[in-house]
């Protein structure tokens, strides 16, 4: 009985591994789930990256289903996302950019904000404006708060400034067809009935 226990113990400690392994394996990065789902968009008040004396806070997001994409120009696959996102807004779909500068970072160079002008004009005049407007995040404080790990990322806030979908890397058509839209329709609807309820 002691060499069948001897045994089996590092066989099932064995398997124990491998499952958790496995798993780690066909799991999807992209999915992780945001701990703000349902909670309301952090308090913040940044400027427009175009214009320091606009300051926005957490009522953009009132009364209109938004995105809010996490981009900058220095991402090369916030470049790729651009043309859609800005057939998207062609749609009438309402996006806001959460932009944020590498080069502000000493580890990264520096940038003047006259550059980071220039850089985002150019960039949008090339591949696309999808953007309503440009909350300015040079501290990444609102990035921190909404647990953004890099770029791009987008959210789909709802019409009450609620968080309800978090999705790390580009949005193309196939992300936006499966994961965004039916969540989309359904927020929008509802947004709809309570314009028409008058509540």
């Amino acid at each position: 009985m002691k060499k069948l226990t001897l045994f089996l113990l590092p066989l099932l400690l064995f398997l124990l591994i491998s499952v958790f392994l496995l798993q780690g394996l066909f799991s999807d990065p992209r999915e992780r789930q945001s701990s703000l789902l349902d909670r309301p968009v952090p308090e913040f008040s940044l400027p427009d990256v175009m214009d320091e004396s606009t300051i926005y806070g957490p009522q953009v997001f009132k009364g209109e289903v938004t995105l809010l994409n996490v981009w900058g120009t220095w991402c090369v696959t916030c470049a790729y996302e651009l043309p859609f996102l800005t057939e998207l807004r062609q749609q009438g779909v309402r996006i806001l950019g959460l932009y944020y500068e590498q080069d502000l970072d000493p580890d990264f160079g520096a940038k003047s904000l006259a550059q980071i002008r220039r850089d985002i004009d150019k960039k949008l005049s090339q591949l696309g404006n999808p953007y309503a407007f440009n909350i300015f995040d040079q501290q990444r404080s609102l990035s921190l708060d909404l647990g953004v790990t890099g770029a791009p990322e987008t959210f789909l806030i709802d019409a009450q400034g609620r968080v309800r979908l978090h999705h790390i890397g580009d949005v193309n058509e196939r992300v936006w067809q499966q994961k965004f839209l039916p969540l989309y329709h359904k927020l929008s609807d509802q947004e709809l009935n309570v314009q028409e309820s008058g509540l």
